[in-house]
């Protein structure tokens, strides 16, 4: 009767120290996901805090292109505005493909491409999107190292009765994946 008595305990402390592990193994992977979602918000607000300077430097030029600064305007405004991540996902692409517009107009305006303040801005604008892609490449594969984790069974009984859930990917939406057109005057 000991014997199975022990047999138990020590069944009882594998399943235990199993699950803690798990657990644990859970805790580090959402926060891995939240941290990678922070570096990806810390880019964006570097792009939204060079946009202003942006629009700035186009009106000195190409002020009659009031519909491409509107809308890059409104977009930026969008964006702050935005809480959840599938709809930031996709207000974000518009910014991006919208501040292509603006620099655009470069080509149709000589004097705000020889501008050094729009140069300097472009390539610090430019800087910031390859950060977001790193970022949102490392926000994708730890949602993916996560989302795995919580699907993969025997663990998914650990992160179903502690309340881990799948998280959402950053992804374009169908209209983002589009080519951007760009029209001069």
């Amino acid at each position: 009767m000991s014997l199975l008595l022990l047999l138990l305990s020590c069944l009882l402390l594998a399943l235990l120290v199993w699950a803690i592990a798990v657990f644990n193994r859970l805790v580090r992977l959402r926060n891995q996901v939240r941290t990678a979602w922070a570096d990806i918000d810390v880019q964006l607000i570097r792009r939204h805090d060079l946009v202003p300077s942006l629009v700035s430097a186009v009106q000195a030029y190409a002020g009659h292109e009031r519909a491409v600064l509107e809308a890059v305007t409104e977009l930026r405004a969008q964006a702050l505005a935005t809480q959840g991540r599938p709809q930031l996902a996709q207000v974000e692409q518009a910014l991006e493909q919208a501040i292509g517009r603006l620099f655009a107009l470069k080509e149709a305006y000589p004097d705000l491409k020889a501008s050094e303040n729009f140069a300097q801005l472009q390539r610090d604008l430019v800087g910031v999107e390859e950060h977001l892609q790193y970022a949102r490449r490392f926000y994708n594969g730890a949602v993916r190292d996560h989302n795995d984790a919580v699907q993969r069974f025997p663990d998914l009984l650990v992160a179903r009765a502690t309340g881990f859930g799948a998280e959402e990917f950053f992804e374009a939406g169908d209209a983002q994946r589009a080519a951007v057109r760009v029209e001069l005057p």
